[in-house]
């Protein structure tokens, strides 16, 4: 309990930084897609369908953050990215793959994530 209890606090303190980063700039190195974002955006994009309730990752999901949110939204968005997602393989390989965690192997069929939402980072302050 207190490995996790560490883990998961250093987790969301990591997304927090990482909400305010996001805050003052339109992504992880600046103002240019980096291969930083694409590393981020593969985390980011599992989040909630399977970090969120297979590792217990639930102090917060992306949505209630709205500059990671808005930002996994925007990768998402740029053209033959949301082609090469396929959630239905996400889930498969994270819930049938850890039998310690997942000893009945029951892929859930949630969360529905809207995904191609209109996203706000063109408003993002550059400094």
């Amino acid at each position: 309990q207190s490995a996790y209890d560490e883990a998961v606090t250093e987790l969301f303190a990591a997304l927090d930084d990482w909400e305010n980063i996001l805050g003052k700039q339109r992504y992880l190195c600046g103002d240019k897609v980096t291969e930083a974002d694409w590393c981020m955006f593969t985390t980011l994009l599992r989040f909630d369908a399977v970090y969120y309730v297979h590792f217990k990752c639930n102090l917060r999901r992306m949505v209630e953050y709205p500059n990671l949110w808005n930002y996994l939204k925007e990768l998402y968005q740029l053209p033959g990215v949301k082609e090469t997602c396929n959630f239905d393989h996400i889930k498969r390989h994270y819930y049938k793959s850890h039998p310690n965690v997942n000893p009945t192997r029951i892929v859930p069929k949630g969360p529905v994530i809207d995904f191609d939402a209109p996203h706000n980072r063109d408003e993002v302050v550059k400094k």
